[in-house]
């Protein structure tokens, strides 16, 4: 049991560390620039933007607070104003599907794959899917209402905004290490005792369904429970420890950036008083569907390059 609790401390730590250094100076950097003269000037960049996705202009502001920072910091945003049910859920599923990219988009980059490939699927998801709802959904024009929400007061003066800074950045470390730490140790004892095996047996129909092998079924379970920043931590364990390809890799990160953290992101919009069940299913279908594409496609050009080495050879 030491042995196991030391080992699994160890890539806690290690964990921790790799992905606190980007965390920490992302959350320093973001939460300054929020203070600063351009983040008006993208707020209006970005308001002519808004009325493709049937939102008023005022919407960007929980957009870019939801993207850079992440959901609370959107939902703070969205109880400041006077928003209708269609207008908040189309936020939300924005939201979903894109908060916090900067952290999450570099983070989950660790395991291998493109940043820009992360953030583009999240960006383009989060944008196609307001331009549908906001042509099929007819509904929703009531206000809404939000319920027992209260935002946080800004700080005042540069002195009190660095020091926000900071604390926030530390405390999200912290908050990090207090998740990423102790699961660490569990996997590790899993892994000792063959759980791991096991539980792999029973999510392969799962991970048949989207393409992937079974060793891959942890990666999932963390991402779709705890979120895709503190996921990377197992999915770099994975790539290590238990064989995972780069392809099932991919395609579990796709899936992932869909859905992470599913139930908890859910959830958190129910104060805001919009219907949740279709904003659940949404992204469960959404990250199921693209992701079997995704593994199709990869599927047929190694098919493609298979041929095409035969025929050279021939």
């Amino acid at each position: 049991m030491g042995a196991t609790f030391k080992k699994g401390l160890q890539s806690g730590l290690s964990v921790t560390w790799a992905l606190g250094k980007i965390i920490f100076p992302i959350t320093v950097l973001v939460m300054l620039l929020r203070y600063t003269p351009l983040f008006p000037i993208v707020i209006g960049w970005l308001e002519p933007v808004m009325r493709l996705f049937g939102l008023p202009g005022e919407a960007a502001v929980p957009i870019v607070l939801g993207n850079l920072l992440n959901l609370y910091a959107g939902i703070g945003a969205i109880v400041s104003f006077d928003f209708t049910v269609k207008e908040v859920f189309i936020l939300a599923i924005m939201l979903s599907f894109s908060h916090n990219i900067i952290i999450e988009s570099a983070v989950a980059s660790k395991v291998g794959v493109n940043f820009w490939i992360i953030a583009g699927v999240r960006m383009s998801l989060a944008a196609i899917s307001a331009i549908v709802i906001n042509l099929v959904w007819q509904g929703g024009s009531e206000q809404a209402q939000y319920g027992l929400i209260s935002n946080e007061t800004d700080p005042s003066g540069w002195a009190e905004i660095v020091l926000t800074a900071f604390q926030t950045a530390f405390m999200s470390i912290v908050q990090l290490a207090a998740i990423v730490i102790p699961l660490m140790i569990v996997m590790q004892w899993m892994r000792d005792q063959k759980w791991l095996d096991w539980l792999s047996d029973k999510l392969a129909p799962m991970t048949k369904i989207i393409g992937v092998e079974k060793n891959a079924s942890m990666t999932l379970v963390a991402g779709l429970t705890i979120g895709l920043a503190y996921g990377a931590g197992l999915m770099i364990q994975a790539m290590q420890e238990d064989g995972v390809s780069k392809k099932d890799m991919y395609l579990v990160l796709i899936f992932l950036v869909t859905c992470h953290a599913v139930v908890e992101d859910t959830l958190i919009f129910i104060p805001l008083g919009i219907p949740v069940w279709p904003l659940l299913a949404i992204r469960l279908v959404t990250a199921i569907l693209l992701t079997m594409l995704v593994a199709y496609v990869w599927k047929q050009v190694e098919k493609n390059k298979q041929v095409e080495q035969k025929d050279v050879h021939s």
